[in-house]
Order: structure tokens, then C-alpha cells, then sequence
């Protein structure tokens, strides 16, 4: 049976010939069980019928000899098109050479300190409800944070 890769489908005009030269009927677009959209095609019933290639071509070549038979059928995939997403952007910029090496120093540079206040000061939620009383309860554990740091690890230049 001659594959499908055979024919020539184009899926901007939606149009299809086949090996003979013959151009088959555009069926519609359904989506198969996966969620992908697939272009039918098929041969009309004469053209099929009188081809020299019938028996090469179709599965069942005595289909296309009587009058409720049908001609060859063909689908191709189409490609889903969309537009790049946020999520589709950021995963370029962190995959890049600077990307992998802005990430890898935030590990050393602002993880820690969410780890700090989460963990240690157990700061899994804010008691108060206002977002400016929120940023000043923010701002507290952000001052403790760099004070015990300055006390741990650093002392004051003179």
C-alpha cells in the first residue's frame, strides 16, 4: 500500500494530491483522541476507480469499483500554532549561558534569606491583614535578619 508520506498535503490551502496527480476532497478537521487535530482528506469514488495505481494505493482496491465504495483516504497532523507564552520566555532566559549563571548565584544570594526567616523565625504567614502593615512586619524580620548577620558574621568598618 503506498504510505501516506506519498501524497502531497498542504496544510495552508488544505489541499492534497495524490501519486497519480489526482487532487483529494479536504473531509474537515476533527480532533483525535489525543487532543490533536488532524486534516482528512479523500479520493473521489471515479477518480479512484479508473486509476492505475488502485491496487498499489488503496487497502481494499474492489471498494472503489462499486457505488456506495469510497476512494482512498489520507490524514495528516496539523501543527498546533500559538504564540510564545511568559512561562515559554523565562524558560529561554534561564537556559541561557547568563541565565544558568544569574540563577546559580541566587542560590547564594536570596534563598537563603527566605529560608532564614521561614524556617528560622517561622515566618509562614503575616498576622497582620493591611498591605502597609504587612510590608512594616516584613521590613522587622528583613532588620532582625541583617542585624544578626552583622552580629554573626561581619563587624562595622571604622
Amino acid at each position: 500500500m503506498i504510505p501516506a508520506s506519498e501524497f502531497q498535503c498542504d496544510p495552508v490551502t488544505m489541499t492534497c494530491i495524490c501519486p497519480a496527480g489526482e487532487s483529494l476532497r479536504h473531509e474537515g478537521t476533527r480532533t483525535d483522541q489525543n487532543g490533536v487535530p488532524r486534516a482528512h482528506f479523500q479520493g473521489r469514488l471515479l477518480q479512484c476507480r479508473h486509476c492505475p495505481k488502485k491496487h498499489q494505493c488503496m487497502q481494499n482496491p474492489s471498494s472503489a469499483d462499486h457505488r456506495k465504495g469510497k476512494g482512498r483516504q489520507v490524514s495528516y497532523t496539523l501543527e498546533l500554532r500559538r504564540g510564545p507564552t511568559y512561562t515559554d520566555w523565562m524558560k529561554h532566559r534561564v537556559d541561557s549561558q547568563q541565565g544558568k549563571a544569574i540563577y546559580g548565584h541566587r542560590m547564594s544570594v536570596v534563598e537563603p534569606v527566605f529560608g532564614n526567616i521561614g524556617s528560622n523565625k517561622r515566618l509562614n504567614r503575616f498576622s497582620l491583614q493591611s498591605k502597609k502593615k504587612v510590608q512594616g512586619q516584613w521590613q522587622l524580620y528583613c532588620l532582625v535578619h541583617n542585624i544578626e548577620k552583622l552580629a554573626n558574621y561581619g563587624q562595622l568598618a571604622a
